[in-house]
């Protein structure tokens, strides 16, 4: 069982990479077997399909890329946690494996909306914006839903352009655009203005 659990894990840490790397298309299960060293046969033992394989690496990316994410701003006020979400993405879109952001990535590849694939994507997005929409609220922003969702654009626009020019400096450009955004008033500094 633990040498199964082995093998599933090395699978997908493979399948992860060439396709973050390469896209899913231009990765082939010949370029898997070879990286990951699973025989064909045990890959199609655990995975019926091509598409089950990378939908199942993009689930465990989701849940480390999350972990590291959260842990990075973890640390000090609603507010502070918002502004650590840029030099957090700054070390990300600097590091040399940057590739832009595996989601979005996978999503462009697949037309189909019903797909595993897309539907991973999705969950992606909807698990950043809860949490993003977590600190909104803690922080008593006006409209914390709208504000979370804002946050996304600017974590999503600059992974984009980050990806596209090679600049990771997109991130302190997102980073003096969410400094704006904060300033917006909570509704407390509304009745504090009422009642000065």
């Amino acid at each position: 069982m633990l040498e199964d659990a082995s093998i599933q894990q090395r699978l997908l840490q493979a399948t992860e990479s060439l396709v973050y790397a390469g896209g899913i298309n231009a990765t082939g299960m010949d370029a898997i077997v070879k990286a990951s060293g699973v025989a064909r046969k045990s890959i199609y033992r655990l995975y019926s399909t091509k598409e089950a394989l990378v939908a199942a690496a993009l689930r465990a990316r989701d849940e480390r890329w999350m972990q590291w994410f959260i842990a990075g701003t973890s640390a000090g006020s609603p507010r502070e946690r918002l502004l650590a979400v840029f030099p957090l993405l700054r070390s990300w879109f600097s590091a040399a494996d940057f590739h832009g952001c595996a989601f979005i990535n996978a999503a462009g590849e697949i037309g189909d909306l019903d797909s595993e694939i897309r539907a991973v994507a999705l969950l992606h997005k909807q698990r950043l914006l809860a949490y993003l929409n977590e600190l909104t609220t803690a922080g008593g922003f006006a409209e914390p839903e709208e504000m979370a969702r804002q946050f996304l654009l600017l974590i999503d626009g600059a992974t984009a352009v980050a990806m596209v020019t090679g600049q990771a400096d997109a991130a302190e450009s997102a980073g003096r655009t969410a400094q704006l955004l904060l300033q917006s008033p909570s509704p407390s500094d509304g009745l504090n203005s009422l009642q000065a």
